[in-house]
């Protein structure tokens, strides 16, 4: 379980590396027994993509971009701030990669 959290101001949070080379995160939330559980901020350098495949992960998992554009490669679409997703356990989705950087916010859970 996520622990309690009353309003804060997240600019007040370091940028930490992200999951990749090229990523940072602020971590606002997240479930100590269970890691992937998380909400967060996820910034994305210029020129960053994901690896080539396809991603499903076991999660529900949320995205809404703040800023910046994403190319899903596999649709050939590319998104912009404001731009949602959700994405039930197992949704294929991507790769992606963005060329000017993006930074969006990022909430998953278990179903």
């Amino acid at each position: 379980m996520k622990a309690e959290h009353e309003f804060f101001d997240p600019d007040a949070l370091p940028w930490c590396d992200g999951p990749q080379p090229k990523t940072a995160q602020k971590i606002l939330s997240q479930d100590p027994a269970d890691p992937e559980v998380l909400t967060r901020l996820l910034r994305w350098e210029p020129g960053f993509a994901t690896p080539a495949d396809v991603i499903r992960h076991e999660w529900v998992e949320e995205v809404y971009l703040l800023e910046g554009d994403l190319h899903d490669i596999t649709l050939d679409r590319t998104f912009h701030a404001g731009h949602y997703a959700c994405r039930p356990p197992g949704m294929p989705h991507g790769p992606y990669r963005s060329t000017n950087g993006c930074t969006m916010l990022e909430i998953r859970y278990r179903p």
